[in-house]
């Protein structure tokens, strides 16, 4: 693998750069689909719901998948094939159950895919010798904006709803059709494996929490930044800016994030990212009007750029093999992502969006201060 590391390097990245492209059209779709289905903000939550809980079953076998099918490259591959036919799924779906059946398909193989490339990011990462995974995840975020773009365009364009994801997961599938032969084969190592079923270890037990926390932000962004701002009088197309500004702050991030995390160290980086995440979500719910949730939502965005792959890189060092200190705190952490935004539904049904988002920020809020005690600890 080491003379073919750049080839690995950069069919990972391209990995990272797919998957981050189809969650940013799936990002601007939400309120569109809610207005196709005539979906009120409790009735989307439950199909979140679902989606959180196909992500967090499948999350938790993620390791033992991984040595049952040879390595992490060749894991990478397959879910990321799986993942760009499931894409579309949910936007085809005629009415609620059919969504919520949808949903739970597209949680799984999302979960699946993002165990993959990461345990795969990190044998990468070993293998050059120095801290690289923020890169990685770099082409996520590129990928979301890119993603949130190519959505926008095509609410201009008036595509109706049921088709916008099609061209995205058209245009995923032939990415991850180039990337793959080159990603090389990664950790094929067998390891001794436990329980499939199995909480964090105590060594990453609040990594998995810093994560949830964090995770819980992440996917707030995702599923409600643009729904957030329609509540308060935008058109879908220009609620996509409060995604774009997200993702953008977040590729900035992670571009430099490598150099951030060799010259201050993991313990910090994930400490005032956390913080910086909490004051832009609090900007965000104090400061209704479009430019200041806009410039909170980019806040969360620089904050939370580096968080994850320092989590990841950390989690994967500290347990054997790393796919499995990944799922782990994944496990915990994807619950995070995924059942954070039916979370701000069920309180957006009650008290409206504003309290809904209020809760993310008292949740990124913690995360900082879970962090910070993470700092402390050697």
């Amino acid at each position: 693998m080491p003379q073919k590391l750049p080839a690995a390097r950069w069919s990972t990245f391209a990995m990272f750069l797919a998957n981050g492209f189809g969650y940013g059209v799936w990002a601007t779709s939400l309120a569109p689909l809610k207005a196709l289905l005539s979906l009120s903000a409790a009735q989307l939550s439950w199909a979140l719901l679902a989606m959180s809980l196909g992500g967090v079953i499948a999350m938790q076998p993620a390791s033992y998948i991984v040595q049952k099918l040879g390595g992490t490259g060749r894991t990478t591959r397959y879910t990321g094939f799986v993942w760009s036919l499931t894409l579309a799924l949910p936007l085809l779906a005629p009415n609620l159950w059919l969504l919520i059946a949808a949903c739970a398909v597209f949680g799984a193989t999302t979960c699946l895919m993002d165990v993959a490339m990461n345990a795969h990011a990190s044998k990468v990462e070993s293998e050059w010798g120095s801290a690289i995974m923020s890169s990685f995840h770099a082409g996520f975020s590129l990928g979301g904006l890119l993603g949130t773009g190519f959505g926008a365009l095509l609410l201009v364009r008036h595509v109706p709803t049921q088709f916008l994801l099609l061209p995205a997961a058209a245009l995923v599938l032939i990415l991850v059709a180039v990337a793959t032969p080159h990603l090389g084969p990664g950790d094929t190592a067998k390891h001794e494996q436990g329980p499939i079923f199995r909480f964090p270890e105590k060594r990453i037990a609040l990594l998995a929490v810093v994560l949830t926390l964090s995770f819980m932000s992440e996917g707030a962004m995702a599923d409600w930044s643009g729904i957030y701002l329609t509540s308060l009088g935008a058109t879908p197309a220009r609620a996509a800016a409060g995604y774009a500004a997200f993702s953008a702050t977040m590729v900035l991030g992670r571009f430099s994030g490598d150099v951030v995390v060799r010259r201050l160290g993991r313990r910090l980086v994930i400490g005032a990212g956390c913080a910086l995440a909490s004051a832009g979500l609090i900007v965000a719910t104090a400061l209704p009007w479009f430019t200041a949730i806009v410039i909170g939502f980019a806040f969360v965005g620089a904050g939370l750029s580096n968080v994850v792959p320092c989590v990841f890189s950390t989690a994967a060092a500290r347990a054997s093999p790393p796919a499995a200190g990944i799922a782990e705190v994944s496990t915990a952490g994807f619950g995070g992502f995924l059942t954070g935004p039916p979370m701000i539904g069920a309180v957006a049904a009650k008290h409206g969006m504003r309290a809904g988002i209020g809760v993310i920020a008292a949740a990124a809020t913690l995360a900082a201060l879970f962090a910070f005690r993470l700092k402390s600890k050697k």
